[in-house]
């Protein structure tokens, strides 16, 4: 699923000709191009879609959006572990956690199997 999601911008930098922010989606930072919105201002809350800052948003409807997205596990989705959340919804073990207890036979446990 590809959203636009707000955030708010937490810092402001030019890199390589580009005006670039760090944005904070309900506690994950992402980098976010802000060309589109060249105004834009450390604290303001934006509109991002596919890391585009597309929209200027009030705080009200950011935090309100944000705490709803999070409530149904959107922002998980858009940005947790996607191997995860693939691994989750085909019903596989998740590969990023550790590797469980070994079911091999050892000297130790030579029942094991």
């Amino acid at each position: 699923m590809c959203l636009a999601v707000p955030g708010r911008v937490l810092s402001l930098q030019e890199r390589d000709g580009t005006l670039m922010s760090v944005v904070d989606f309900g506690g994950v930072h992402k980098d976010v191009c802000l060309e589109y919105i060249p105004d834009a201002a450390v604290g303001d809350y934006v509109v991002v879609h596919v890391g585009f800052a597309i929209q200027r948003l009030d705080e009200e409807s950011a935090l309100r959006t944000l705490a709803e997205f999070e409530h149904l596990g959107v922002l998980n989705e858009e940005f947790g572990d996607g191997f995860a959340l693939a691994a989750r919804q085909a019903g596989l073990p998740d590969p990023s956690a550790p590797a469980s207890e070994s079911t091999e036979p050892t000297d130790d446990n030579p029942e094991a199997s």
